[in-house]
Order: structure tokens, then C-alpha cells, then sequence
């Protein structure tokens, strides 16, 4: 059986391999798996002419906005933003609550393929990501009890009297 960590670098692996076939299938430029705070988890494709670090945050800061406008029409969140350009699009779908996969592409690629593609592989990326929140919850929860979280709020409220 392997450890732990042997595990997540056989799922990252996984995850990796998806990102992949995805690129290849519609035949995009680039995908990306990006966190709810901006930072890149991990790519597929070419992505050499792209700042990374500012377009995981604009397009974790893009979900957020998207997100508080659902709100404001009654709904609970829109899992998916498509921004289409003249010579390149992107295709953004939230997986899991908790990741954020961006392809793009251009239009040699349909947005009915991505749309059909990107669905396939959120399932198979939402199922492996909640094997690992699982996993890291099982182990963590716990780890701290409701005593030293009290202590701690007690202490924090008498520093702030």
C-alpha cells in the first residue's frame, strides 16, 4: 500500500494526465488548474507567453465577482465564465467548490467542444479532489480540540479588552 504522500503524487499525477488529455483533445493552447486564491496548482500546454501569477489572480478574482453577481440574481454561483476575444477565448469552470480549471484557446477549437470536454474531465478531476480533501480532513480533523480553541478565543478577547 502506498503512504501518503506516495498517494497525492499518484492523484497530482492523475490530475496532470487529465489537464493533458484535455489540451490535446481541443487542442487548446493552455489549461490551467487554478486555486480559489490565485495561485497556479499545476498546467498543461504551452504557457510560456502567459504571466501566470497575474492571470490565476485575475482569474480567481473573476470567479469571486462572478460569483457575488449570482448572488445578486438569486443564484448560488455560476460554475462556469466563458470570455471570447477575437483571436483567443477563455473557457473557465469551477471544480469541486474548490479548484478552477481555465482553458484557452483559439478558434480553430469550438466552445461545444470545450464545453463537452471540460465537463467529462470536471468529473473525473471533482472526484479525484474529493479523494484528497477526504483524505486531509480525515487526518486533520482533530488536530485541534474545542478546549485549546476556547483557551485561544479567550485569550485573543482579552488582549483586544
Amino acid at each position: 500500500m502506498p503512504s501518503k504522500e506516495e498517494s497525492f503524487e499518484i492523484e497530482f499525477q492523475a490530475i496532470k494526465d487529465c489537464l493533458e488529455e484535455l489540451c490535446r483533445e481541443t487542442k487548446s493552447l493552455s489549461v490551467m488548474l487554478i486555486d480559489k486564491a490565485g495561485q497556479l496548482i499545476t498546467s498543461a500546454g504551452n504557457v510560456s507567453s502567459i504571466d501566470i501569477p497575474s492571470f490565476a489572480t485575475l482569474s480567481a478574482a473573476d470567479f469571486a465577482a462572478t460569483s457575488n453577481l449570482a448572488d445578486l440574481i438569486g443564484e448560488h454561483d455560476f460554475s462556469t465564465l466563458f470570455h471570447q476575444g477575437v483571436r483567443k477565448s477563455i473557457y473557465v469552470s469551477l471544480i469541486a467548490d474548490k479548484v478552477i480549471l481555465a482553458i484557452i484557446f483559439t478558434k480553430e477549437t469550438t466552445l461545444g467542444l470545450v464545453r463537452i470536454k471540460v465537463r467529462k474531465t470536471a468529473e473525473k478531476l471533482g472526484d479525484m479532489f474529493n479523494r484528497i480533501f477526504d483524505v486531509l480532513e480525515s487526518e486533520y480533523s482533530g488536530a485541534v480540540d474545542d478546549d485549546f480553541i476556547n483557551e485561544a478565543e479567550t485569550e485573543l478577547d482579552s488582549l483586544f479588552e
